[in-house]
């Protein structure tokens, strides 16, 4: 078995074509602006994949930081920050390192983590040291912005359904499995090669479904403040329909 991102790393922007990461962008900053009044220049993005977030905001003037555990991933966000010319890759360091184990240079005044990079700490002891590695790399009254899938996104969307993704060259077939607050993904992939073979790759992934209660919980623990849960990008009121909840919190110190 590989590393599903190791796998699906060429493919994962396509894949995700429907984010406007540009509207996601513009909710982090104007909570940004809301919540620290444009005092947040450094930024870090945790689990930053492909670097489309990350790129994003350092076109609108924040220095960057990403980190990933995937040298694949990182290989394409590099790509991609240099083809968007402007400068923007002298404005990002990019890492390779775990959630759970990641260690800066410096502290930073915001720290992002998006499409629910959360929900892959399938443990209480990983969210926690994750969360406190957060808090110690924030400068006082720092944020933290993060998703995660709802509880009807694990429920309806995941349960134990098969999903077909198809590109020109690629074919891939996603299972799930899901029970207790537990969803196992598995993926086989099919890759077209010379001669017209086809070669075959595996590999599986895991999220845990984690409440609101929880997650608040295991901030404060670790040093946040509790700010708020939102249906859409840091904004809105919850309702009972949200696939996605987006996370606020920050980072107090004496």
């Amino acid at each position: 078995m590989n590393d599903i991102y190791s796998v699906l790393a060429p493919y994962y922007d396509e894949w995700n074509a429907e984010i406007d990461y540009a509207a996601w962008a513009d909710g982090v900053e104007a909570f940004f602006c809301k919540n620290e009044n444009g005092k947040v220049r450094d930024v870090l993005d945790l689990a930053c994949g492909t670097g489309r977030m990350t790129i994003e905001l350092a076109k609108r003037g924040y220095d960057m930081i990403g980190v990933d555990r995937s040298p694949e991933m990182l290989d394409f966000a590099r790509s991609a920050a240099e083809k968007a010319g402007e400068g923007i890759s002298s404005r990002i360091l990019w890492l390779m390192q775990e959630m759970t184990d990641f260690e800066l240079y410096g502290t930073v005044d915001a720290v992002i983590s998006c499409l629910d990079c959360v929900n892959h700490l399938t443990t209480t002891d990983d969210l926690s040291r994750c969360f406190s590695l957060v808090h110690n790399y924030l400068n006082p009254d720092g944020l933290f912005l993060f998703d995660v899938n709802s509880k009807r996104k694990f429920e309806e969307v995941y349960a134990d359904k098969t999903y077909v993704f198809e590109a020109p060259g690629v074919y891939c077939v996603w299972e799930n499995r899901y029970a207790r607050g537990l969803c196992d993904f598995g993926i086989t992939l099919f890759k077209k090669e010379e001669k017209g073979l086809y070669r075959r790759y595996e590999a599986c992934e895991r999220e845990r479904l984690y409440s609101v209660r929880t997650l608040k919980k295991l901030l404060q623990d670790n040093g946040f403040e509790w700010i708020g849960a939102y249906p859409a990008p840091y904004e809105g009121t919850l309702a009972n329909d949200e696939d996605r909840l987006y996370i606020a919190a920050r980072a107090k110190k004496d």
